[in-house]
């Protein structure tokens, strides 16, 4: 059996994103990883930071990213099937430069692919998911996002990153899926308050055009404001170990509301939001009301 890792990314060290770090927690369990590297703006280092790597499983494709209006569909999916293509492994694991698998799960997502290897009606694994929010002693437990998604596919069955890569179809059929004990760190909301409104307007463009992205945050002010901090869980656990001097250089703490005085109020915050996950969590033992699954959980393999 043989396991191959694929992701892709651009600009990552301008908008703080821990790429080499994402890399480099799933690594040990493949025996190649390919990233789609976008042509990024003047000083950015992300193929540099992804070489210093060292490893010879690392494999490197060079792409140039177009707008999603000359594309026809979203620029993030087509750079995850760009590194998917050439991915040659049995089973393929995706891992985004904002995401990072602790160490601990990894032996068991190497013996849940040779377990499944030979049962075709599998096409993928299903790993849980935990979204930091601000910095990485808070998390998000909200309806609102995605408390499970696929991120290892069979390769050769006509499996395609769909919408904006955050998951995975075969022509437009949901994939039969396997739960994996697995879970995935989301990294994606933690930045500096003033990178991540850059984040924001720089991942607008990419839905709706550069010009129109301006134009949407222009009046937006420079600092992205994450509400107040105390209504957020507490993580308790470890970090994976690849993330451990990214932690700890943190620096913007006292730019984020841990007193409760900011009046912004995201998705999450909204009353309809939040009583639908109270319900979920204190009556429904945190299973999902409703909710958009992109897909079919074959649950004759048991919970992973």
């Amino acid at each position: 059996m043989k396991i191959s890792g694929f992701s892709f990314a651009r600009n990552a060290t301008l908008l703080h994103y821990p790429v080499k770090e994402s890399i480099q927690s799933v690594l040990p369990i493949c025996d190649e990883l390919v990233v789609a590297v976008g042509q990024g703006d003047e000083g950015d280092r992300t193929r540099e930071r992804i070489e210093s790597i060292g490893d010879p499983r690392i494999r490197i494709v060079p792409t140039v990213w177009r707008e999603r209006d000359e594309l026809g569909r979203h620029v993030f999916a087509e750079q995850t099937d760009v590194a998917l293509a050439q991915c040659t492994g049995d089973w393929c694991l995706y891992i985004q430069g904002d995401e990072a698998i602790h160490e601990d799960f990894l032996p068991r997502i190497r013996e849940r692919c040779a377990e499944l290897v030979d049962k075709p009606d599998v096409e993928g694994l299903l790993f849980r998911f935990r979204h930091f929010w601000g910095d990485f002693d808070h998390y998000l437990v909200s309806h609102a996002w995605y408390p499970r998604e696929i991120r290892v596919v069979r390769r050769g069955i006509g499996v395609h990153s769909y919408r904006d890569a955050q998951s995975f179809r075969i022509d437009d059929r949901k994939l039969r899926v396997a739960a994996v004990n697995a879970e995935v760190c989301h990294y994606g909301w933690v930045r500096p308050p003033r990178l991540m409104q850059r984040k924001r307007v720089v991942f607008s463009a990419a839905y709706v055009g550069r010009a129109a992205a301006q134009e949407r945050h222009r009046q937006a002010p420079a600092a992205f404001d994450y509400g107040p901090m105390s209504r957020l869980p507490r993580f308790c656990g470890t970090h994976p170990s690849v993330m451990r001097d990214w932690v700890a250089a943190m620096d913007w703490r006292d730019e984020l509301d841990y007193a409760g005085v900011s009046k912004t109020r995201h998705k999450h915050d909204r009353p309809r939001y939040r009583l639908v996950t109270f319900l979920e969590q204190h009556l429904l033992g945190g299973r999902q009301l409703g909710g958009f699954r992109n897909y079919k959980l074959l649950r004759k393999y048991g919970p992973g």
